[in-house]
C-alpha cells in the first residue's frame, strides 16, 4: 500500500497473531507428550480450540490482503501491475513449499520420500493466490460486482460440497496430485476446502475496498462481522438440519454431522471483529513488523521445528515427549526466536541479497585465472583431435 494513511493496520495485526498462533501451536502440539492430552481438560480444550482458529483466520487474512492490493490498483485486466507479482508470489511460495521438505541425506541417495510431495500451508496459499488471479481475469470485464459474487460462491461451494469430495477416489492419480486434494497420504492441508476461506478473505477486501471511504464503515463493519460469525457458530448446523428436512437433500445432513467449515468461518469474522474494534490499539511496529514478515517466519520455524533439508528438528529430538511445564515456557522461546530471526533477516534483507547477488561474480573472478591457463594449455591437442577427425583444415 502506497500511501501510510490507506493501510489497514488491524490486518497486519491479525495475521501477526496468526502466526505466533500457529508457532505455539505447532510446537505444542508436535512435541507435548501424548499423556498430558485430555480432551475433558478445559485448558487444553481452550488452547486447541483457539489452535483450530489459527489457520482459517492466517488463509483468510492472506487472500484479503492479496485482492486488497491488487484491486486498489487503477489498472484493469492483464495491465494491472499486481497480477504479474501474484503469479510470481504464487509460483515462489509453491517452490519454498518444496523446499522445506526437502531432505538432501535422501537426495544424495537419489530418493526423494514421500514427505516431499506433502501440501501444507504454502502450497495451498500459493495456489489460492493464483486462483484469485484466475477468477479476477476471468471476471474483470463484467460488472464490478461480479468478482466479489465469484469469490463468495467459490467458498460456498466448497463448503457445502465437501461431504461430496472428500469421498472421492482418487487412486487412480499420481500422489502428487493427489496430496493436492486429499489428506489420505498425510497432507496436512489441501486446496479444497481452504481455497475457500482465502476466497473469502478476498471478498471482504472487495467490501473493505469499495467502502474504505465512508465515514461509518467501521460503525458498521464491527457488528455486521460480530453478529455474523456469532450466527454460524451457533445457528449454521441447525439451518442445515432444517434445509436437509425440508429439502430432503441428504448432502445438507451430511454437512451438519460435520459442520467445522461454516463453524470456524464463523470464528474468523468474530476475530475480524475483535481486530477492528481495537484497531486503535494495534500499531506497535514490532507488531505490525511482524505481521509483515509471516513468510521469513514461517521458513524459519520450519526449519528449527521440522529440520527442513536434514530432517534434524526439534520434532526429531522430542516429538511427543515434554511436560507442560516444558512445552509452554519452551514454545514462548521458539515464538521470541523465530520472530527476533525473522525481524533481524528484514533489517539485513538488502545487503544479505547483495552479498548472495555477488557470489557468481567472485565465483568466476576465482576460478577465471585457472580456467585461462587450462584452456590454453589443451587448446593444441583439441585443434589437433579436431583436425584428426577432418572438422578443422587447420
Amino acid at each position: 500500500m502506497e500511501k501510510k494513511a490507506a493501510r489497514l493496520y488491524f490486518i497486519d495485526a491479525m495475521r501477526a497473531w496468526a502466526i505466533l498462533m500457529m508457532l505455539q501451536g505447532h510446537f505444542i502440539d508436535g512435541l507435548l507428550d501424548n499423556v498430558f492430552r485430555d480432551p475433558s481438560s478445559m485448558t487444553f480444550g481452550i488452547w486447541k480450540y483457539f489452535r483450530g482458529i489459527t489457520a482459517p483466520v492466517f488463509f483468510t487474512v492472506s487472500g484479503f490482503i492479496f485482492t486488497y492490493l491488487m484491486i486498489r490498483v487503477p489498472q484493469r485486466g492483464f495491465e494491472n501491475p499486481r497480477i504479474k507479482k501474484g503469479v510470481k508470489r504464487g509460483l515462489q511460495l509453491l517452490l519454498i513449499a518444496y523446499l522445506l521438505r526437502l531432505n538432501l541425506f535422501g537426495l544424495f541417495k537419489g530418493m526423494l520420500y514421500k514427505s516431499f510431495f506433502l501440501v501444507d500451508v504454502l502450497h495451498c496459499i500459493g495456489l489460492s493466490i493464483l486462483a484469485i488471479i484466475a477468477i479476477y481475469l476471468l471476471t474483470h470485464r463484467a460488472k464490478k460486482i461480479i468478482f466479489p459474487l465469484a469469490l463468495l460462491g467459490v467458498t460456498m461451494l466448497l463448503f457445502i460440497f465437501e461431504p461430496v469430495y472428500k469421498l472421492w477416489d482418487l487412486s487412480y492419480l499420481p500422489n502428487a496430485l493427489v496430496n493436492y486434494i486429499s489428506k489420505a497420504n498425510g497432507s496436512v492441508f489441501t486446496i479444497i476446502p481452504w481455497l475457500g476461506y482465502t476466497a473469502f478473505g478476498g471478498f471482504l477486501a472487495t467490501i473493505f475496498t469499495h467502502y474504505k471511504h465512508a465515514k461509518n464503515l467501521y460503525l458498521v463493519a464491527i457488528p455486521a462481522a460480530a453478529i455474523s460469525g456469532l450466527l454460524l457458530i451457533y445457528f449454521s448446523s441447525q439451518l442445515f438440519v432444517l434445509l436437509s428436512q425440508w429439502s430432503g437433500i441428504e448432502l445438507f445432513r451430511a454437512i451438519y454431522s460435520n459442520n467445522y467449515l461454516f463453524i470456524r468461518l464463523g470464528d474468523v469474522l468474530v476475530v475480524f471483529a475483535v481486530f477492528m474494534m481495537f484497531r486503535e490499539y494495534l500499531k506497535n511496529k514490532t507488531l505490525l513488523r511482524i505481521g509483515q514478515n509471516t513468510l521469513s517466519i514461517y521458513v524459519i520455524h520450519f526449519i528449527i521445528l521440522y529440520g527442513s533439508f536434514t530432517g534434524l528438528g526439534l520434532y526429531y529430538y522430542f516429538n511427543h515427549s515434554l511436560s507442560p511445564e516444558i512445552v509452554i515456557p519452551a514454545a514462548m522461546v521458539f515464538m521470541f526466536v523465530c520472530s527476533y530471526l525473522a525481524l533481524t533477516y528484514d533489517t539485513y534483507e538488502l545487503n544479505i541479497k547483495a552479498v548472495f547477488n555477488k557470489i557468481p561474480g567472485l565465483a568466476r573472478t576465482a576460478i577465471a585465472p585457472g580456467y585461462n591457463g587450462v584452456s590454453r594449455a589443451l587448446k593444441p591437442y583439441v585443434a589437433r583431435f579436431l583436425k584428426a577427425l577432418g572438422m578443422v583444415k587447420s
